[in-house]
């Protein structure tokens, strides 16, 4: 029997655990926080999908595509569109219970840049939470060991093959796990950002852990930011659904200014909307922009009853602040939201590194290109969670190192200007800070040369991690120079990746392989 070592505990991990168990292995899922707390937890918005008649693969395809800027792998968009359908119906079969119109049907939403109104959601507004909750169950009902509290140290290799992990317990004791595979879920590097909507748990962990190993990376310079956080206080999304349901975007003399930037107004591309909010804080002075869902029903009081029940979760964040957003237009600003790239991959989550799978956020499969499409990332996490846990145990049969994808030959990085004697010593939130400031919603070789010399320095200037927070800055570190290094490497404008300096052709960029 393969065993196999699951890193990680949101969609794409857990449902890779389940589909591994029943394809035949023995599976270990190691998890940095509780088993329920991860990045899934989180999502609003819902789950895209080809659910109704009226809708079509190839309508999802092209909207993905058109989204992802001709950067996305059409056959990886093609297989998400495919088989995401299936992925949906299995989750409501494990209990998600999506929600539903009178007749049973399930209820649509519209989001910015899908043609059709395609995303599912339950609970209103808590579709991640309801998904983590039923894949959680499903976890602790089957065959399934589970690690909390379990921090991914390093990957073991033997013989130029993932053998298993070194983990570091809650506490401070290490463990080594032995496998025949290991699939990396650890998610995205949210935390690398001063603003950003991921928990504090998105530190880059299990992209860190496979560069040191040398597996390949790509399009890390794609990092999506989300247009509507609250401004103020704690970072609380809220959700582009709300914009899909009637809610518009006003400066500070309540004009809509999103359509000077693209003819959808509110619902054009996420790095569209995000970089029109930046602009447009900066033309007043540093002061957010507002979210103004007032007009969505005819009167304040259906509006709040509509909100209070279509969005429970946002309406109880936005009332918790002292705001009546069925009244008064509330203020928002971009956070750093999701990761496009990663490791990459192939269509069953195959790295290029023997025994090492990758699939969800950490990975690259190609669905995404420079710009995610809304609601795609649950279902990128269920479709190629699922195809992971699906193939390992007859890859292990059939000794898949031989016919792996190899890994691609290491390209050079851009070197870093010198760093300045005298800099701000290392601290997270200076790192947060830097890469807010010169690798962030907009870019230029300034900013992102001196964000280079910064991170080498601190680099340099590291001395062994021990603890668990230390480990995940020097994770967050070597990322970040990664991240660094890809937006120099791409002087064109595309998707996510806007250059202030730059061209606006696409100009592709070849993988990265991880180092030291």
């Amino acid at each position: 029997m393969t065993s196999v070592v699951v890193v990680g505990s949101g969609i794409a991990g857990l449902a890779a655990a389940l589909h591994a168990t029943a394809a035949g292995c023995r599976v270990t899922l190691v998890t940095k926080d509780t088993l329920g707390h991860a990045n899934t937890r989180f999502a609003q918005g819902g789950i895209a999908g080809v659910l109704f008649d009226d809708d079509s693969v190839d309508a999802h395809v092209q909207d993905t595509l058109a989204a992802g800027a001709g950067l996305a792998d059409p056959a990886a968009v093609l297989l998400l569109a495919t088989e995401g359908p299936q992925r949906i119906r299995e989750l409501a079969e494990l209990g998600v219970a999506f929600d539903r119109a009178a007749d049973g049907t399930y209820l649509k939403g519209l989001e910015a840049a899908h043609s059709y109104p395609r995303i599912v959601h339950a609970g209103g507004d808590a579709t991640g939470l309801e998904i983590e909750q039923a894949l959680v169950a499903a976890v602790r009902a089957a065959d399934i060991r589970v690690i909390e509290h379990a921090f991914l140290e390093d990957l073991v290799v033997t013989s130029r093959r993932v053998t298993g992990v070194d983990v570091l317990k809650g506490d401070g004791g290490q463990v080594r796990i032995h496998a025949g595979a290991v699939v990396i879920a650890t998610g995205g590097v949210g935390q690398l950002y001063a603003h950003t909507t991921n928990p504090l748990v998105a530190t880059g962990d299990g992209i860190a852990a496979a560069l040191r190993i040398g597996a390949a990376v790509s399009d890390l310079e794609f990092v999506q930011f989300h247009p509507t956080v609250l401004a103020g206080g704690e970072a609380f999304l809220v959700s582009e659904a709300v914009r899909g349901e009637g809610a518009v975007l006003i400066d500070d003399t309540g004009r809509r200014f999103t359509f000077d930037a693209h003819p959808d107004g509110e619902l054009a591309p996420r790095d569209v909307v995000a970089r029109a909010i930046v602009r447009q804080m900066a033309a007043q002075g540093g002061r957010p922009v507002r979210l103004d869902a007032t007009g969505i029903r005819a009167t304040p009081v259906a509006t709040a009853a509509f909100l209070a029940e279509r969005f429970p979760t946002i309406d109880a964040a936005v009332r918790a602040r002292g705001w009546d957003w069925a009244r008064e237009p509330i203020p928002v600003t971009p956070a750093a939201h999701y990761l496009m790239g990663g490791i990459d991959t192939d269509l069953c989550g195959r790295t290029g590194v023997p025994g090492l799978y990758a699939v969800g956020e950490a990975a690259r499969t190609g669905v995404h290109g420079a710009n995610r499409l809304a609601s795609n990332s649950l279902l990128e996490g269920a479709v190629f969670g699922a195809r992971a846990g699906d193939v390992m145990a007859a890859d292990a049969l059939l000794a898949w190192p031989a016919t792996a994808p190899a890994a691609p030959a290491p390209e050079p990085l851009p070197e870093p200007q010198e760093p300045q004697p005298g800099g701000e010593p290392f601290a997270r939130a200076a790192l947060q800070r830097v890469m807010w400031t010169d690798a962030g919603v907009e870019r230029d070789e300034a900013g992102l040369a001196r964000a280079a010399a910064v991170i080498a320095a601190w680099r340099d200037a590291a001395s062994a991690p021990r603890t668990v927070s230390e480990h995940e800055d020097a994770n967050l570190l070597l990322v970040a120079e990664l991240v660094v290094a890809a937006a120099r490497a791409r002087a064109a404008s595309v998707g996510a990746h806007f250059r202030r300096d730059g061209v606006t052709a696409p100009d592709p960029i070849p993988a990265l392989e991880g180092s030291a």
